[in-house]
């Protein structure tokens, strides 16, 4: 490689800096632009990847993160989304292993970390890009183009696109990925360390081992292998794709194909191809079942039947994507469900924007392979390569995805928008001078606004309530959004004002069966019967397999005394779920209703085998055990209990009203007050072991719990009658006595 410094890198309107303190500048400016979401809370996907996967957990198997997917779904499941990146769970495990718990800033900081580490190292790859690989005569790495690849690396450090990637904990595979991208690029970079003939079999290997790596935190690293293709061809072999696709049309005498054989370009390029066909097959077999299957409402565009429209939304798909790198100010957590409306008519405007897109691209490609300047050909090629490669899984060009626009596949892609936007501003301050100052007053402007949004938007992203409220001026149209929304107000207790999202949800999406049932659940606890029936029925109708709804349905129907209709709703709710332990539990307080008390200790019997630590079904079984007269068998239960809940406050009452029964007082006594050590408000058991304390014989214990159980609820049935009767047998004793 014969290259020089790039003429226009001295006019970038920066100061040149060595290179520790570029790095840790640029490590700065990325760390001001995201560290305020350091302390922020496990929000939205965050839930299910981090929260609710037991691969996380320590007393899990290790092995089960290399059998799993990314949620913590078997990959052999028909329900697996096929996510398969266990070293990036692995990282969540060890997060979680060293904060000895689901710790959210742990999880975070790591997370900011990284994109200051990733932003470091994406100097090291837009000097290579722009300038070469090049050394002096001790082997140091020279950066010829110090000022460009510094402003593309503060560019790409400050994007508030990748937001999603660094503030959201799941985006840890975005950044691990992009992470071992670089590591994979610079090494096979390092294969050519001794000249332009010669290269180390050796780094291409480690290269490709590294691009393993990658796969292995997010299927996207597949695509290094295409950018090293290309590095190799425009920067090692030098070759003009322009010049050489001239040849072969015009059927001259191409490029000296000898030439190529023996710089080992053809050999590289196997070694890459086999390598990547190899990881690709070793990928297919682990998702055994196939691809995942994804729903019209997470890619309409994908289940259009005219191919033509599919085609069409695509591309506009393409074009908000470029939009969301040009201006990230419209950023939303999802995309789906109405939020990106399919484009029917070619009467529809919209269509305009995938022509802008590809006018600009065309323009771009043309200026890549046809420009005179070599600087700038190689700059611009780069530029599209970065932006374009790390794209296409994302593209629906070679499989369906599940989305329609997700910021965080972005993440990779942005380098080079920044890349291209660098040079840009280059190209502009050179060929511009007069206009210098305006120059660098813009671009330093770009940058602290780039800053401001990206702080803003982390800042959205630090709680749930935040970042789906923010969503709501971005996609209004969107169910997801006011579905999350009114999620969020329900689990804070506000559940009027989750009524009113729960209900714009289905309008805007009238098969949103997540939103009918969470709505069917408020409006049952409001006590909305007839209306909560509805929705239920309606959800169950439209998604027959929704066990959860099949459940809640049924507890309603038990409300509204239709009895045979609920027993039917629980048998299909365990039809479709065959562990389900609350179904159980409801299902054993139905038969509980109907005095049919074997079948409902059956019930909660299945339920605690399901879930041993199922406080609510065991204690049901001593109660309803008590209530009918077997004493014997509802303490061995509850002892039972007992040993699996030893803290069980509940257990222990119902227990102990138990063991009073039979007349041991002693043993009575002890689980009362081990009772009200864990809960001493508790009027119920203060009047319970004034009883007991009453039948002993105990009147001054007895005195004291009924009077502190009176102070607890002045209003508790047949305590005050219970405290009179006391009183008066105290008062004969001491006439007695007297």
């Amino acid at each position: 490689m014969v290259l020089s410094e790039p003429y226009w890198d001295h006019h970038i309107p920066l100061p040149k800096l060595g290179p520790l303190h570029s790095r840790l500048v640029t490590a700065f400016v990325a760390l001001i632009c995201f560290i305020n979401s350091h302390d922020g809370d496990f929000v939205f996907d965050d839930s299910e990847a981090i929260i609710n996967n037991k691969d996380l957990n320590p007393g899990t198997p290790l092995s089960n993160i290399w059998k799993n997917d990314f949620w913590g779904s078997n990959l052999s499941s028909n329900s697996s989304h096929k996510s398969y990146r266990p070293l990036t769970v692995l990282t969540f495990r060890i997060n979680y292993l060293l904060a000895g718990g689901l710790h959210p800033i742990g999880f975070h900081t790591l997370n900011v970390a990284l994109h200051c580490v990733i932003s470091m190292l994406m100097i090291d790859v837009f000097a290579i890009l722009i300038g070469g690989l090049v050394h002096d005569g001790r082997g140091v790495t020279l950066n010829l183009s110090p000022k460009a690849s510094f402003l593309a690396a503060l560019f790409f450090a400050a994007h508030p696109v990748h937001t999603e990637s660094v503030a959201g904990i799941v985006g840890r595979a975005d950044l691990l990925c992009a992470l071992f991208f670089q590591l994979s690029f610079l090494v096979y970079c390092r294969a050519f360390q001794g000249g332009d003939r010669k290269f180390s079999v050796l780094w291409i290997f480690g290269s490709i081992l590294l691009c393993a790596v990658a796969m292995l935190c997010k299927e996207q690293g597949i695509t290094v292998l295409g950018v090293n293709a290309a590095y190799d061809i425009l920067m090692v072999c030098n070759l003009n794709i322009y010049e050489l696709a001239h040849r072969l049309l015009s059927r001259r005498k191409s490029a000296d194909v000898g030439g190529l054989v023996q710089s080992g370009l053809l050999m590289r390029l196997a070694l890459l191809f086999l390598g990547g066909s190899f990881l690709l097959y070793a990928r297919w077999r682990i998702m055994g079942t196939g691809p995942p299957s994804f729903t019209e409402v997470d890619n309409p565009a994908s289940f259009a039947e005219n191919v033509i429209l599919r085609i069409v939304n695509y591309n506009y798909y393409y074009s908000l994507n470029a939009w969301l790198l040009l201006c990230p100010w419209w950023l939303c957590f999802d995309w789906s469900m109405g939020c990106v409306p399919l484009i029917k008519s070619a009467t529809d405007w919209r269509i305009v924007w995938p022509l802008v897109l590809w006018c600009c691209l065309m323009g771009l490609v043309s200026q890549a392979l046809c420009s005179q300047d070599s600087n700038k050909r190689r700059t611009l090629t780069f530029g599209l390569v970065l932006l374009v490669i790390p794209f296409l899984p994302a593209s629906n060009l070679f499989f369906r995805v599940g989305f329609v626009i997700a910021e965080r596949v972005l993440y990779l892609s942005s380098a080079g928008y920044c890349l291209i936007l660098a040079y840009a501003v280059g190209y502009c301050c050179c060929h511009w001078r007069k206009h210098k100052r305006l120059l660098r007053a813009a671009t330093l402007t770009l940058l602290c606004v780039n800053v401001a949004r990206s702080a803003q938007r982390s800042q959205q992203w630090r709680s749930e309530q935040s970042l789906f409220t923010s969503a709501l001026s971005v996609c209004p149209l969107n169910a997801k959004v006011h579905y999350n929304v009114g999620k969020s107000l329900a689990d804070r207790g506000n559940q009027s004002a989750a009524v009113k999202y729960y209900r714009e949800a289905v309008r805007l999406h009238p098969k949103y069966v997540h939103a009918m049932n969470n709505l069917g659940n408020i409006l049952k606890e409001r006590n909305e019967l007839k209306e909560a029936e509805e929705l239920l029925s309606a959800a169950v109708y439209i998604q027959p397999d929704f066990a959860a709804a099949w459940m809640n349905l049924g507890i309603v129907q038990n409300s509204l005394k239709k009895f045979d209709k609920a027993e039917q709703s629980y048998w299909n709710a365990i039809r479709f779920r065959k562990k389900y332990p609350d179904c159980y539990y409801n299902l054993g307080r139905l038969y509980a209703d109907l005095n049919r008390s074997i079948d409902a200790l059956n019930a909660w019997r299945n339920a605690t085998m399901l879930k041993p630590d199922h406080s609510l079904a065991w204690n049901n079984m001593v109660i309803l055990l008590d209530n009918t007269g077997n004493l014997a068998q509802a303490e061995l239960i509850g002892k039972e209990a007992l040993k699996i809940l030893p803290k069980d406050h509940t257990i222990m009452f119902s227990l102990a009203n138990v063991l009073g029964k039979q007349e041991k007082y002693k043993e009575s006594e002890g689980f009362f007050l081990n009772a009200l050590k864990i809960n001493p408000n508790v009027a119920s058991c203060h009047g319970n072991l004034a009883v007991l304390y009453h039948r002993w014989g105990k009147l001054d214990l007895a005195k004291r719990h009924y009077e502190l159980s009176l102070r607890l609820d002045p209003s508790a049935p047949g305590t005050k009658e219970n405290y009179n009767m006391l009183k008066r047998k105290i008062e004969q004793r001491q006439r007695t006595i007297g």
